[in-house]
């Protein structure tokens, strides 16, 4: 039988939704090949694999350490928890979430295809909901970065910030459009260039201004908001959950696992922990104003619009990461258009959203998209986990493309999905959905742990009963 299908189920073919031409072409054939990756979802084949895990950690160092990130670490101090309280909260956020990034990251390897793609062995065709959902993500966290990398290099070239926006997003489009091999160089290059000058701007602000603030807030309010500030910070990380392994998936499968997980988890706890802290420390100066916060620490000058360059550099950086895996889940969707172009109509598509988060409260609708981009993610890795533990047990190398997976299960996996969220609403907390759970709690969102525990018991439960019936 096979290992995705459950007795008195007829399986649900699916190979070609992974080799059709459409989704297939030209591959990077190993470190430096620049040339225009036309691959899409297809696995990558075993003899073209190249890389070794510790590239993955510049590849998820790099795209948190922007403004998006600092911003994020304001919200602790909007919140009233103060500097300690906001640190506490925002690591232990990361941490859980990176922990699952790095798990789902280790998967690359061992299938040689995209995080989304792989999903498809739990889902089945039903696949086409979770990543229709990512592809809007995509665009989301597009603007959500696009956001601070406009307004900065607005701010630098006294331009209008459409303008400022069209121009970060075009050469986002064109690293995009390169895909793979680009996009691990260019992360290599900006780890290093981010980090030196996040070091100078932490250096000036430590130096000149008070960093460690109270919290403004008691009792069960304080509590509150500390667990949402976990929530807030968890959010961040485990929606990269969804693009795990569309950037390991070239490695070959005899890498360690234990490297592809540990250099993932590093690399994005390092950065966020180290960004968010930034953004907790500065908030009282940065908040809405990001930019010229940013360059107020500074001191201004030269050094003030160097920041301010890289800034918009930095959000070309974590914006890449979005083209590329919303291109790779548009396919996955069915749509039979070639990778490339469909990064491009990722990013065209950011540019309203930008636009609209940019026209008002920018911390609220922030806040809003932070959250609702991501309440689908926890219950999608719980399905996706489950049923990877039981196909792949004692299997040193699964091929997608080959796998088959019973109606039924891809029902119950499609069926879970939905009944997790719908369970997860009363405990939301964003200015669009307050659940009355949230709201009793003096605002604390537990939603993201609620989704992915209704998800595992509901869909764990249905595999162990349909394999004791097998």
């Amino acid at each position: 039988m096979t290992p995705g299908a459950s007795r008195g189920t007829s399986p649900e073919l699916h190979p070609s939704a992974l080799t059709e031409a459409a989704f297939s072409g030209n591959r990077p054939l190993g470190p430096g090949d620049l040339s225009v990756e036309t691959h899409g979802i297809a696995p990558i084949p075993e003899d073209q694999r190249y890389g070794t895990p510790g590239r993955l950690f510049t590849v998820w160092f790099a795209p948190q350490v922007n403004m998006t990130g600092v911003f994020t670490g304001t919200l602790a101090i909007v919140l009233g928890l103060g500097f300690w309280l906001g640190m506490l909260a925002m690591v232990i956020g990361t941490v859980l979430g990176s922990l699952v990034v790095g798990y789902l990251s280790t998967w690359g390897p061992r299938t040689g295809a995209g995080q989304l793609p792989n999903a498809r062995m739990a889902f089945g065709g039903g696949v086409v909901i979770p990543a229709a959902l990512q592809w809007l993500s995509s665009i989301a966290w597009d603007a959500l970065v696009g956001l601070f990398g406009g307004e900065a290099l607005s701010v630098l070239l006294g331009i209008p910030f459409w303008l400022a926006v069209l121009i970060v997003l075009g050469v986002q489009g064109v690293v995009g459009f390169f895909g793979y091999e680009l996009i691990h160089r260019l992360q290599a290059v900006l780890t290093v260039v981010l980090f030196v000058t996040f070091v100078v701007f932490t250096v000036n602000l430590v130096s000149g201004h008070e960093i460690v603030t109270p919290a403004t807030v008691t009792g069960p309010d304080l509590l509150g908001a500390f667990i949402l500030e976990v929530t807030i910070a968890f959010s961040l990380a485990v929606s990269w959950a969804t693009y795990a392994a569309d950037f390991s998936r070239y490695l070959p499968s005899g890498v360690s696992a234990a490297r592809v997980f540990g250099f993932t988890v590093a690399g994005m706890t390092l950065a966020y922990v180290f960004v968010q802290g930034v953004g907790i420390a500065a908030a009282s100066l940065v908040g809405e104003h990001t930019a010229e916060g940013v360059r107020s620490v500074m001191g201004g000058g030269v050094l003030g619009g160097l920041a301010l360059l890289v800034i918009a550099v930095a959000s070309i950086g974590s914006g890449v990461m979005n083209d590329y895996s919303g291109s790779l889940a548009l396919q996955t969707v069915g749509v039979r258009v070639r990778r490339p172009v469909s990064a491009v109509i990722v990013t065209a598509l950011a540019f309203v959203l930008i636009l609209w988060l940019h026209a008002a409260d920018t911390a609220t609708r922030f806040t809003d998209v932070l959250l609702l981009v991501s309440y689908w993610i926890p219950a999608f890795v719980a399905v996706v986990v489950i049923d990877w533990r039981i196909r792949a047990r004692g299997r040193p190398t699964v091929n997608p493309a080959l796998e088959t997976t019973g109606r039924r299960d891809a029902a119950a996996a499609l069926i879970v999905f939905v009944v997790a969220y719908a369970a997860a609403i009363p405990f939301m907390n964003t200015s669009l959905i307050q659940g009355p759970i949230a709201t009793a709690w003096h605002g604390a969102d537990i939603a993201y742990f609620v989704n992915m525990l209704v998800a595992a018991l509901l869909y764990g439960g249905y595999r162990a009963y349909a394999g004791r019936a097998a």
